[in-house]
């Protein structure tokens, strides 16, 4: 099994263009890594994320460039990340945009999982990146922070559009290449961090965006849901039923039922096949109630009844008391410190 799941061709046509600009053939590039040059014809098409790290590999030691991953951010467009690319540029606001990307970067690719969370007026943006080489993982830090940073300019018109700071865990390149970063994306980059991430002001969401279209964008998601369904189809059915609570929750609901239904079997069924990957829908059930409880509480403004009543909670309290049996702190308490660590 594939440690590294999928790449779209999308993600991988980025670093071709960035190649072929640089006048690299490819194709010998292509044949070591394992790929097809024929991939890039397809509109839908996924490669093995071990072969896409080793494309990446093979692109860092023959270009020798220390900047590779900065630099391919210049060559980004909506289609580099697939159905989300569009999806982003459909919306209202980049705030709209911002929110679409942990629920559908899967389509990208398992490169890495978004995480976002508020703390006054900031908003912190971290990418973990699954990618292990270490030649190729700050990379593929790089690449998607300069392309967020460069398509988020694009997308609200702004090319002066700059965040607050760049965290990132390498250890600095030295003084001349800490001014590249600095230059390209117009603020301090701190290295040595705990974690890969950008901080943004918050009233930046607000920022409108060129080409809003709420109606496309609703069709886009379909699809997109869709593509996501379709992924998780050849993948263990523990992560299809997660799947298939979280599109319920998503509507208010929860019913085991309606989830075996969907899966095509009956609940009993869908109980054995369960147990034979040592769980239960139950605990299927409360990891996924427990993921959104985070996310609502971090990233929204919603009361906590309001949330507790879209996770299927018939009261509050119910709520209340299986959240601190998991965090130890109640929802509330949960939302203060991770919006205002300090207090």
């Amino acid at each position: 099994m594939n440690d590294l799941g999928t790449a779209s061709v999308a993600a991988l046509r980025q670093y071709v263009r960035a190649a072929t600009t640089a006048g690299i053939d490819i194709a010998p590039l292509f044949r070591a890594s394992g790929l097809d040059t024929a991939i890039l014809e397809s509109d839908e098409g996924r490669i093995e994320g071990d072969r896409f790290q080793h494309f990446i590999r093979l692109l860092c030691e023959l270009t020798g460039n220390p900047l590779l991953g900065l630099e391919t951010g210049d060559f980004v467009q909506p289609g580099s990340w697939s159905v989300l690319g569009y999806i982003t540029m459909s919306c209202a606001t980049l705030g709209e945009a911002v929110a679409r990307i942990a629920p559908f970067e899967k389509l990208v690719g398992d490169m890495g999982t978004t995480r976002m969370s508020l703390s006054g007026d900031h908003i912190r943006l971290v990418w973990h990146c699954n990618y292990t080489d270490p030649q190729v993982r700050p990379q593929m830090v790089d690449n998607v922070f300069a392309s967020w940073i460069t398509y988020a300019r694009w997308l609200a018109d702004d090319p002066l559009t700059s965040p607050i700071e760049v965290q990132l865990q390498r250890q600095s390149p030295g003084e001349s290449r800490l001014q590249d970063y600095a230059r390209r994306w117009g603020c301090p980059v701190i290295f040595g961090s705990t974690e890969d991430a950008i901080l943004l002001h918050r009233a930046l969401l607000d920022t409108p965006l060129r080409q809003p279209d709420p109606l496309l964008r609703k069709t886009l998601e379909a699809h997109a849901l869709s593509q996501l369904a379709s992924l998780d189809s050849g993948s263990k059915l523990a992560s299809r039923v997660r799947h298939s609570i979280r599109q319920q929750l998503l509507q208010g609901i929860t019913r085991q039922d309606m989830v075996a239904e969907h899966l095509g079997m009956t609940s009993r069924t869908l109980q054995r096949k369960l147990s034979h990957e040592g769980v239960s829908y139950q605990q299927l059930l409360d990891e996924v109630r427990q993921k959104m409880a985070e996310d609502y509480l971090c990233n929204s403004e919603l009361a906590i009844p309001d949330i507790a009543l879209r996770l299927g909670y018939s009261e509050t309290t119910s709520f209340h008391r299986k959240f601190k049996a998991v965090t130890g702190k109640t929802p509330g308490e949960f939302r203060q410190f991770e919006t205002n660590p300090k207090t």
